[in-house]
């Protein structure tokens, strides 16, 4: 019999992601909130990439949305949700923050584009952006500006995402480019979803990249000092992703018919880097 505890380890383990490198470094009681709560951004994301069905997949999003609501009501029974809710009051953890990434992935379900960055900034917000406020008040905020800082990470951890991501999510019809970009360097969709590689596309890709990047800085110029320790965990995770933001950029974006990534030594190393040398 696995415990709610057992549980959410192993999925966090499992999904192989920075994330949990960046949770290994924290004290007992922030470890055991951060685990469950990635668990739960898992669960739900995973209705969406592994449910090909879309209409199964708004049902168990709706399934979600209904049991976040009774577990804050006192009665979770899935065992996210009761490895999650014991930490929910300690680190101010609402059920707004987990309907609206639950939101965000429904937005997964009934859009495959975005015309422009505002519209594809909305969707990073709500799958990301929250992702990273709770996160920061796990790891000890105690500075409101952090929230700022957090969102901002956020949006820059999920456009390195897209672009590792592109020709992934292209095998699933989604781009989420935005359209006016594609446009602005003449790449056609119909290219991206049969993966042809272009000086055009670099082009485009070294845009995202650079707007990344540019978030990156002002993230981490959002952060207070005093909270500059507490959030350590966050900024082991920049590293690592900018890291394998600068890999795709040598490689010169070869993303479109494979997923970059880095070995988990070095993602480790990074971690480590940060944490005992406070170095990126």
């Amino acid at each position: 019999m696995t415990t709610p505890q057992q549980y959410v380890q192993n999925k966090a383990a499992a999904s192989g992601s920075s994330f949990y490198y960046a949770f290994l470094f924290l004290p007992k009681d922030r470890r055991a909130a951060i685990t469950a709560f990635y668990a739960f951004c898992r669960e739900v994301d995973d209705v969406v990439d592994e449910v090909s069905d879309p209409g199964v997949a708004a049902t168990k999003l709706a399934w979600w949305q209904s049991e976040v609501r009774k577990s804050f009501a006192g009665q979770p029974s899935h065992p996210v949700m009761q490895a999650l809710m014991p930490h929910a009051g300690t680190f101010s953890i609402q059920a707004e923050h987990l309907l609206a990434v639950i939101e965000g992935c429904q937005m997964d379900l009934e859009q495959t584009r975005y015309l422009d960055f505002p519209g594809l900034q909305r969707y990073c917000h709500l799958v990301a952006g929250i992702v990273g406020e709770v996160a920061a008040r796990i790891f000890g905020q105690t500075s409101p500006q952090t929230t700022q800082y957090a969102h901002k990470l956020g949006l820059a951890f999920q456009l390195t995402n897209i672009i590792r991501d592109v020709g992934e999510d292209a095998m699933r019809g989604r781009i989420y480019l935005p359209v006016n970009e594609l446009q602005q360097f003449d790449v056609k969709a119909h290219e991206i979803l049969n993966r042809k590689y272009s000086d055009r596309f670099e082009a485009l890709m070294r845009f995202q990249a650079q707007r990344a990047h540019q978030l990156y800085d002002e993230a981490l110029a959002l952060l207070p000092q005093a909270d500059y320790r507490a959030q350590k965990p966050g900024l082991m995770m920049a590293s690592i992703y900018r890291t394998l933001l600068r890999e795709i950029e040598q490689d010169k974006f070869q993303v479109l018919h494979q997923r970059v990534s880095l070995t988990p030594l070095r993602k480790l190393w990074l971690a480590w880097r940060m944490q005992a040398l406070g170095r990126m």
